[in-house]
């Protein structure tokens, strides 16, 4: 049987979209529903997929970009505010945690280890979907981007995820998909381990991880790794 006996008392901060969960067909279905009340042309799941991480905001700009509307800063306030309010209700229709995740988060948690989140996206509706997938309560800690002076990649959002949960930056792990949770990772001095499989326009692997990983059957070990070495 493996030695977890490392994770006892350690932080592992994890992001959100497209690193725990895969939200994507939510937040693209969201964005479609937008553009199609703009009478524009909806925006394949593929190719919506790379735009996700940087907040709701920055999608709605950004998939407004990719249909050809350079969307002027005066009609942004009112998609945002049509976008949560579609998304807080379909937040979890289609998205589901990654193969494993639930695995383990549950081992890691009984080894003795604080389970944070860190994520761009805003923190009532990031409770909401750990709530609606039976996550939340795995979670020490959940701090979206409007919950700090500045969000990801800026480290001062992931010390603040560590000090929620009670945890100290010397034994902490992030645990990410994207640069922005790179960024935020060696900002802080933090151990980073990137997955495959999430939402990114730069590969993870380009990203230079500490540990680069495939599914989330390596999680444990590979955070095992980083905290004794």
């Amino acid at each position: 049987m493996a030695d977890f006996s490392a994770l006892n008392g350690a932080t592992l901060v994890l992001d959100l979209d497209g690193t725990l969960v895969d939200s994507a067909p939510d937040l693209i279905g969201t964005l479609n529903v937008l553009l199609a009340q703009e009478g524009l042309a909806p925006l394949p799941l593929e190719e919506g997929r790379p735009l996700i991480g940087h907040g709701a905001r920055r999608l709605i700009e950004r998939g407004f970009a990719a249909q050809g509307d350079s969307l002027p800063a005066a009609r942004m306030d009112d998609l945002f505010a049509r976008f949560i309010a579609h998304y807080g209700d379909h937040s979890a229709d289609l998205t589901r945690p990654f193969p494993g995740a639930v695995q383990a988060l549950t081992q890691m948690k009984a080894a003795g280890a604080r389970l944070a989140v860190c994520t761009n996206k805003l923190t009532g509706l990031s409770i909401g979907i750990l709530e609606k997938l039976d996550l939340a309560r795995l979670f020490d800690a959940v701090v979206g981007g409007d919950s700090v002076p500045a969000a990801k990649p800026d480290p001062g959002h992931l010390a603040a995820t560590i000090q929620a949960a009670g945890g100290t930056i010397g034994r902490a792990v992030m645990i990410g998909d994207a640069a922005t949770d790179a960024g935020a990772a060696r900002g802080a001095r933090v151990p980073l381990i990137l997955v495959s499989f999430g939402y990114t326009e730069v590969p993870a692997a380009e990203l230079a991880p500490d540990i680069l990983i495939g599914h989330f059957d390596e999680l444990p070990t590979a955070c095992v790794r980083l905290l004794t070495a």
